[in-house]
């Protein structure tokens, strides 16, 4: 399933990632798997197209939708964190989340906390939304990443932030926060009066020995300022499916959000089918693939030039590469499409810290990986 992927078939995509490159270039960009999805996630969906595709009969009259009980079921076994399901809500996808909370929590001027790198969309959210980024340089730490937790306490003292944007883990460093660090950044949100917005999206690819922390598990006063973002789709590659679930513990958030009650949509009924049946009968399927993916984070470091900076990430199926000492005569991202025939992420659009940086995706089957990799080095050599 995971290491037979026809190269000529992936070609044929219709979807962005294989479509918007040239038929000699690799594409290693956006971060979706080249895997077909879970076996019970596919027949879900069959299950929809044959069966009925009319309105669903879950809505606020009735039980609500059945996404609130099964987060809060997953969150229960895998995280020991028990949560009110009528606090949950659902939103077509994380970037709607974070833009319904920022439009509802503050006001343009005000600042949002982002560890830097990051995720391309959420710069471009607090942008286009007139908040100012704040940004929190992670650093390079060993074989993993670190930031200066004193440093943000005396700026969050100066200034006027009020949303500190978690992604956890994190994109594209792959770093998964310790305990310690969560609960750093839980006193820091409590003392400066934050509103904690957790993407988890990737929690579900925390690799061993790493764990996920719920920010909302860690007490009942932080859960209170905490909106928890993630979805499916990424663990079991189903970007398409457009479906996201958010524990809103904050109060007053989850009143403003609630009216009026269509101004945000609802997830579609295959969003929440894929979602269910990844979340009940996936986690065979996920298993299997964190091998694939511990195998392929390695044979990124075995086959990558060693003058190519990498740090295996904890999480994630992505390599934040630092390529700042190759002296190149362009940008990394050009100079690999350009020689290497291998499209990246160019690093400059993941905000401060990302100059010099691509972002490879090493979701794809060990032969195409290779490739990727062999065409690289010979780039370089």
């Amino acid at each position: 399933m995971f290491d037979d992927l026809d190269v000529r078939a992936l070609y044929r995509r219709p979807g962005a990632k294989w479509s918007r490159v040239e038929p000699d270039v690799l594409p290693a960009w956006i971060a979706e798997m080249d895997f077909p999805p879970a076996p019970g996630v596919r027949e879900a969906l069959l299950r929809c197209v044959e069966d009925d595709l009319g309105y669903p009969s879950w809505d606020e009259r009735s039980a609500g939708n059945p996404l609130r009980a099964a987060f809060a079921e997953r969150m229960r076994a895998r995280h020991g964190w028990v949560l009110d399901p009528g606090h949950v809500r659902e939103f077509t996808d994380i970037n709607q989340g974070l833009q319904a909370v920022l439009n509802v929590a503050t006001r343009p001027g005000d600042g949002v906390v982002v560890h830097t790198p990051t995720y391309p969309p959420f710069l471009e959210t607090i942008d286009s939304m007139g908040r100012r980024l704040h940004p929190v340089p992670y650093t390079p730490d060993g074989d993993g990443w670190a930031f200066d937790t004193e440093r943000l306490d005396r700026e969050l003292a100066e200034g006027s932030s009020r949303v500190l944007l978690l992604v956890n883990p994190h994109n594209p460093t792959g770093h998964v926060l310790r305990r310690q660090e969560l609960e750093a950044l839980a006193r820091l949100a409590l003392r400066h009066g934050l509103l904690v917005v957790a993407d988890e999206i990737h929690a579900d690819l925390a690799h061993a020995p790493r764990r996920h922390i719920p920010f909302a598990s860690l007490s009942a006063e932080v859960a209170a300022r905490t909106v928890t973002l993630t979805s499916a789709t990424k663990a079991f590659n189903v970007p398409g499916v457009r479906c996201a679930v958010a524990h809103v513990g904050a109060a007053e958030v989850r009143e403003a959000l609630a009216h009026p009650g269509h101004l945000y949509g609802e997830p579609n009924t295959f969003g929440v089918a894929a979602t269910l049946a990844a979340w009940g009968e996936g986690e065979a399927w996920l298993s299997q693939l964190m091998a694939v993916l511990a195998r392929n984070a390695a044979l990124v470091r075995e086959r990558l030039p060693s003058a190519v900076g990498y740090r295996i990430p904890e999480a994630t199926f992505l390599a934040w590469l630092d390529c700042r000492g190759l002296e190149l005569d362009t940008d990394p991202y050009t100079f690999f499409l350009d020689r290497a025939r291998v499209r990246l992420n160019d690093g400059r659009t993941f905000g401060p810290g990302g100059d010099g940086f691509v972002r490879l995706n090493f979701a794809t089957s060990k032969g195409i990986l290779e490739d990727m990799l062999r065409r690289i080095r010979e780039s370089l050599a």
